[in-house]
């Protein structure tokens, strides 16, 4: 579980992050409505920093909220996922042009954290499993950054909840999933870094690829 602390957090953005983080990333929860109550005393807060939490999500797409029913969370639609496959592959293989052109590639950084994402223990925890897919979106995300545009760092940020929903579901779709995603994974820092653009780009691809038709076919 992600530990949230420091006087300088308010309750509402204790709360924001404990439902980013802890919540909404669980995919048992898609399709059920969350008991504020419960979530109140979880984080340690009042109702109404949770309450302003949930307003937020909604914001962001991630919770609806009912009327005299409360806060629903949505199941992701095969729609949203070959959305959100797609839309990661533009950011992904332009910032890879862009890490390639600029020798920019953060070759050290990613291998540091695919070798922790290898070293996550290969079982039906799923603590385990988010901890797998927190470090495979961090993996993306490092790409991402390194390419030095603001807006589309904080764009693919907030594709963080749905990447490990529909990541979770995939691991526990296909077995050999995790061991395959970190040899996609090589594929394509071995590309980033050998200064190719065209291949890093067919990785890129390949990889949410392989990532979405195996939640399309479940």
């Amino acid at each position: 579980m992600v530990k949230i602390s420091g006087s300088a957090a308010s309750g509402r953005e204790k709360a924001y992050a404990y439902l980013r983080e802890n919540v909404l990333t669980d995919p048992e929860l898609q399709g059920r409505f969350l008991n504020e109550q419960e979530l109140a005393a979880d984080i340690g807060v009042s109702r109404t920093p949770v309450r302003e939490a949930l307003l937020l999500l909604v914001s962001d797409g991630l919770v609806e909220l009912i009327p005299q029913r409360g806060a629903y969370v949505p199941v992701v639609t095969g729609r949203e996922i070959s959305e959100l496959m797609e839309l990661r592959g533009v950011l992904e293989s332009h910032a890879a042009k862009l890490v390639i052109d600029e020798h920019r590639v953060p070759a050290r950084q990613m291998q540091d954290t695919l070798q922790q994402q290898a070293q996550i223990p290969n079982n039906d925890d799923p603590e385990d499993a988010r901890e797998f897919i927190r470090l495979d979106t961090l993996f993306h995300q490092q790409l991402i950054d390194a390419a030095g545009n603001e807006l589309i760092s904080r764009t693919y940020s907030k594709l963080h909840v749905r990447q490990i929903l529909v990541g979770v579901a995939a691991l526990f779709r296909t077995g050999g999933r995790r061991q395959a995603v970190c040899a996609e994974h090589q594929d394509i820092l071995d590309a980033l870094v050998a200064g190719d653009s065209a291949r890093a780009k067919e990785a890129i691809d390949h990889h949410l690829a392989v990532t979405r038709d195996i939640l399309l076919r479940t």
